[in-house]
């Protein structure tokens, strides 16, 4: 059994790669930027002939949320055109497709739980565009989970929680902002996921919210980073008014995760509990 994933070498890729190895998953074929071009259909097509995968990962997404308000029409192609390309060949060739999404996709105006059944309300770009590659999945292929995930973090490549250590060690002092509340999650603990959507072969095809369990702004996440890593950095609350950026995020995008508990009888772990296994894994890098 073939797996290809796209974005294979990115944050989420490495992930998945390390579950794959402790678990012995064999199969997986792991596609960089260039050799996983997926606004490029005749590369597209070779690989799946090639392949013939049964599972195709989405991990390539445009991510740089701020940049993506001046960028459109390449937040587009890739978000919206390149999940679109995916989601036909997997069709075309019988393959399940695993996409990645964001809680962007919602405006974050409201404290209360975010379902899958909720309007999407996009404020911003990058969010808007991540909407409109699911919408196209939706369209294109009956075989598909869309798993929507939240302040995605590893030991592995640039992310929040390698930034705040970092630099709590350079500085005494930090402001982070303290206004805007939601989930971490651990990108390992999401590729776990995916490994188990492929083990147990699960048909419960559809739209799915992951994030680790319990809520925190990301103020009070950057205390909890600095208390487990040993630091004695001090974080200032900052409020968002303080700290503008071009792109404007929810305020609260807290997701309920009753439906993937549910549909594929899974125990999620609370985001402290995986902070503290990230940075004992980044601590051995």
């Amino acid at each position: 059994m073939n797996i290809l994933v796209f974005g294979g070498v990115g944050q989420l890729g490495q992930c998945i790669q390390k579950i794959a190895e402790q678990k012995s998953i064999q199969g997986f074929i792991y596609l960089d930027e260039k050799q996983g071009n997926i606004l490029d259909t005749d590369l597209l097509k070779s690989l799946f002939q090639e392949f013939q995968p049964a599972y195709v990962i989405n991990c390539a997404a445009y991510t740089a949320v701020d940049k993506a308000e001046d960028e459109v029409d390449l937040a587009r192609k890739v978000n919206k055109e390149g999940a679109a390309n995916l989601a036909k060949f997997c069709d075309e060739f019988d393959a399940t497709l695993i996409h990645i999404s964001t809680d962007f996709v919602f405006e974050g105006n409201v404290p209360q739980l975010l379902t899958e059944t909720d309007e999407a309300v996009p404020v911003g770009i990058y969010g808007l565009t991540k909407l409109e590659g699911e919408e196209e999945i939706a369209k294109l292929t009956d075989k598909y989970f869309t798993l929507r995930t939240s302040w995605l973090y590893s030991e592995f490549a640039n992310n929040f929680v390698k930034t705040m250590i970092r630099l709590g060690k350079e500085r005494t002092e930090l402001g982070v902002i303290v206004d805007q509340v939601g989930s971490p999650t651990y990108a390992v603990d999401l590729a776990s996921v995916i490994l188990h959507i492929i083990e147990t072969k699960s048909t419960a095809y559809g739209l799915y919210h992951y994030s680790n369990e319990g809520v925190t702004s990301w103020y009070d996440f950057a205390v909890a980073i600095f208390e487990l890593a040993g630091l004695s950095t001090h974080v200032k609350p900052l409020k968002t008014t303080e700290y503008p950026t071009k792109a404007r995020r929810p305020a609260f995008s807290v997701m309920d995760k009753a439906k993937i508990k549910a549909d594929l009888s899974i125990t999620i772990p609370h985001w402290r509990e995986s902070l503290k296994q990230c940075i004992k894994a980044i601590e051995l890098l």
